[in-house]
């Protein structure tokens, strides 16, 4: 029986279908005359190996002489990681092309999250300068 062995490409075919925009929005639509082209930032990065090799292990026949036998091993394996971002969407209509970026609600809690940590740290140290 034949040792199934790895092969690089069902990796990088299964990666090239992660790293598409349409991962995270879809294909381009239209809808009442209005096209949607959906924009996204991807990332990703591959990594793979594999490798064989031969060993000589003794065995014993059945007149008690020690033969010299063969195991043959293979080994591979590997992994992909993504990471897509929606970005926004081109939407075309009568009037033109426009840009509608998406909101990234992360992103607005954490910088509401610095500016409050910044004015607190000056409300600190102005009442400490003001107390001495």
């Amino acid at each position: 029986m034949a040792t199934p062995r790895f092969d690089p490409s069902t990796l990088t075919n299964a990666a090239n279908e992660s790293f598409a925009v349409r991962r995270v929005f879809g294909e381009a639509y239209e809808r009442g005359g209005t096209l949607v082209i959906p924009v996204a930032r991807v990332w990703g990065a591959t990594g793979s190996g594999s490798g064989g090799g031969e060993m000589s292990v003794p065995h014993h026949a059945e007149d008690g002489a020690e033969e010299k036998g063969a195991n043959e091993g293979h080994g591979g394996g590997g992994g992909y990681a993504t990471h897509v971002k929606a970005v926004g969407v081109f939407v075309v209509d009568d009037t033109g092309t426009h840009w509608q970026p998406t909101l990234d609600v992360n992103r607005v809690i954490l910088g509401g999250q610095l500016v409050a940590a910044a004015v607190l740290t000056v409300c600190a140290l102005a009442w400490a300068v003001k107390r001495r």
